[in-house]
């Protein structure tokens, strides 16, 4: 269930005056990604996939020094003399994966009505297609439609009542925040998406 596959949820990851955590917000991100297993579809494997690298690249420069790299602010700051940035392009691309199922879930929450096919394909054409080419866009699509019934869905997630949609609400809500800090720092700093 969604309880148990988040190990840690975006609301107990810690922001200060350095920024976002970055053990933490990578702990939280493998909790999402596992949740997509519980789509019972292999079309989202490609967006686990993608999501899963950039976990991997972002944990390989953390590991290099933790201490130094505590926060994803940090993290990037460090990479900016770079020439070339693995982990903040990682970051970046993390970033708008994330985006684009926070965009996805929130208007399924919001929309009890409307089917995650409907769901995930508004939050792709907001989000994420702007950065496909034009043979990545079908099979984004092809996992768009193969979305599974929004019953099934929160049923398999464990998602059955008022509370635990509550809690579904304050994760993405959190998720939310923490995005919305990620565009703070690559608006202040143009050179880290490039």
């Amino acid at each position: 269930t969604f309880l148990n596959i988040i190990t840690r949820s975006y609301t107990d990851v810690k922001v200060d005056s350095e920024g976002i955590n970055t053990d933490q917000f990578l702990e939280a991100t493998d909790g999402l990604i596992k949740m997509f297993d519980l789509f019972g579809n292999s079309a989202f494997l490609v967006v686990q996939r993608d999501m899963s690298n950039n976990v991997k690249k972002i944990k390989s420069r953390f590991l290099e020094n933790p201490v130094e790299y505590d926060t994803l602010e940090k993290l990037m700051a460090k990479e900016a003399h770079l020439k070339r940035r693995m982990a903040t392009e990682a970051v970046l691309w993390l970033k708008r994966g994330l985006e684009f199922t926070a965009e996805s879930l929130t208007h399924s929450v919001d929309h009890p009505n409307d089917e995650l096919t409907v769901s995930f394909t508004l939050a792709y054409d907001k989000t994420l297609k702007p950065y496909h080419s034009f043979i990545v866009r079908p099979i984004f699509n092809l996992a768009m439609n193969a979305c599974p019934w929004r019953k099934d869905f929160y049923e398999n997630i464990g998602i059955q009542d008022d509370n635990a949609l509550e809690l579904m609400r304050e994760w993405l809500k959190a998720l939310s925040h923490l995005l919305a800090i990620l565009n703070k720092v690559f608006q202040q700093n143009p050179a880290y998406t490039k």
